[in-house]
């Protein structure tokens, strides 16, 4: 039996779907579907306007993913698999993904965050209740459901046709200890029964999603046409279940700890602040490296310190005397755990 995984091409093509690089393309056009996993081909992506993705634009494009970020990834995304990240506030957990949506054209990415009172209902589709039978009781005829149930980051994310849609949940640790085994069965299945609209019968009802765009539930049924990239995010404040652990792609995301590696990051954010101020840049860098053998630190409280204290005291604008950079600079280099 032939492999439907071989290639008959003499010039393979490299096998990252997701480069990093952040320029938009269309890597995820007829990805192979796992035996596994229950997804139609990838097709045509969605559409969604310019202004809707400027945000996720903006906060992916400075952004550098190591090595090790893009392999897991593209594993990911290959098996259809969550991506579980754990680490340290300030590594670049949650702002991955949107490097990845805006990569591959996923689209504004949808946000999930965990709380002890979350559920997979909740993340699913929201539904008023209370506020529909209020309505009722005030006129005489009964509000239609549509209007009392709208869809949340899962469900939308669910509901991807034609091209996977990112999804972040957010500190997954936080919620119940049910959830992620919960949130797992309802993705393997990749169908949720809405019982409020199942029991209406064979209807189809007009619903809005998270992207407040108008979407069509049948007969009270959510089904999953293309499995989300979903990005889990953990500070390792609890375990998660082996049957959780086993179904999902994980990756401990450790704090950058070189010149260079930090050199490459605060140049991919602030560079237009720090034209010849390298020697500045790198002694920041070297105080930040030595503070952080002690004491707990995030990469984001280092760009924070070279944007205020070396990328504004520009002489022209505005002038800080040597007293207060030091001070400013024990200030955002505090200790954070």
């Amino acid at each position: 039996m032939a492999n439907p995984l071989a290639s008959t091409s003499t010039n393979p093509k490299d096998w990252k779907i997701f480069k990093g690089h952040g320029d938009p393309h269309d890597g995820l056009k007829g990805l192979t579907v796992p035996p596994w996993r229950r997804s139609d081909p990838v097709s045509v992506a969605d559409t969604f306007p310019k202004d809707a993705i400027a945000k996720d634009k903006s906060k992916a494009s400075p952004f550098l993913p190591d090595n090790k970020m893009i392999a897991a990834v593209n594993t990911a995304l290959y098996l259809r698999r969550p991506l579980l990240l754990t680490g340290k506030p300030g590594t670049g957990k949650s702002t991955l993904i949107s490097k990845v949506a805006y990569e591959l054209k996923m689209g504004p990415v949808l946000r999930w965050d965990i709380t002890s009172r979350s559920t997979v209902r909740s993340g699913i589709y929201d539904y008023d209740a209370v506020g529909r039978l209020q309505k009722s009781r005030a006129g005489s005829k009964e509000p239609s459901i549509e209007q009392y149930l709208t869809i949340g980051p899962l469900g939308t994310a669910m509901l991807g046709t034609t091209w996977p849609r990112a999804l972040l949940i957010d500190e997954i640790d936080k919620g119940d200890i049910d959830l992620a085994n919960d949130l797992l069965n309802v993705i393997e299945e990749g169908v949720y029964d809405i019982p409020e609209l199942r029991r209406l019968g064979n209807k189809t009802f007009i619903i809005k999603d998270g992207f407040d765009r108008t979407v069509k539930i049948t007969q009270g049924r959510l089904e999953c046409k293309q499995f989300p990239l979903v990005v889990m995010t953990s500070n390792a404040e609890r375990e998660f279940p082996p049957p959780f652990l086993r179904r999902c792609i994980r990756l401990t995301i450790q704090p950058p700890d070189s010149v260079e590696r930090l050199s490459e990051i605060v140049s991919s954010h602030l560079s237009q602040y720090l034209s010849a101020k390298t020697v500045q840049v790198n002694g920041l860098i070297d105080t930040f490296l030595t503070e952080a053998k002690s004491k707990e630190l995030a990469t984001d409280q280092l760009l924070n310190a070279v944007f205020l204290t070396i990328g504004m005291d520009n002489g022209v604008d505005r002038k800080f005397d040597p007293d207060e950079i030091t001070e400013l600079r024990k200030l955002i280099l505090e200790r954070i755990g």
